[in-house]
């Protein structure tokens, strides 16, 4: 059976490809897509993905403070943080407990491979 993914991201071309990515992997569906951090929170609690996928910088509700809920309703789901700031991300002293991997948006190319360490299918 097929590992599923939720996708937030606010924009619809960056969750497109990000589809685009997942579903060319017989392993993986995407279950679910949000545009902002709410809107996640409410798919993820409805669709029980087996692994997030947060844009960090979203309106409404960023991908952090969209993480600290998800870390606590559902603690044993992986989230991944895709964003342009992984640096400075990586230097906040609670990333580790908020998401288990920060990805790079500009690193596309190897985020399948992130995928299948976090959630082998």
């Amino acid at each position: 059976m097929a590992k599923t993914v939720l996708i937030a991201d606010d924009s619809a071309m960056i969750r497109k490809k990000l589809c685009e990515i997942l579903l060319a992997d017989e392993g993986y569906e995407v279950c679910a897509e949000a545009a902002n951090g709410e809107e996640a929170i409410a798919l993820a609690k409805k669709h029980r993905p087996d692994l997030i996928i947060l844009d960090l910088s979203m309106p409404v509700m960023n991908g952090l403070d969209a993480a600290r809920v998800l870390k606590r309703v559902m603690p044993e789901v992986p989230i991944i943080l895709f964003t342009l700031h992984t640096e400075a991300c990586k230097q906040l002293p609670e990333i580790g407990q908020l998401v288990d991997l920060v990805v790079a948006k500009n690193d596309m190319v190897t985020l399948l491979s992130q995928v299948r360490a976090l959630v082998p299918a």
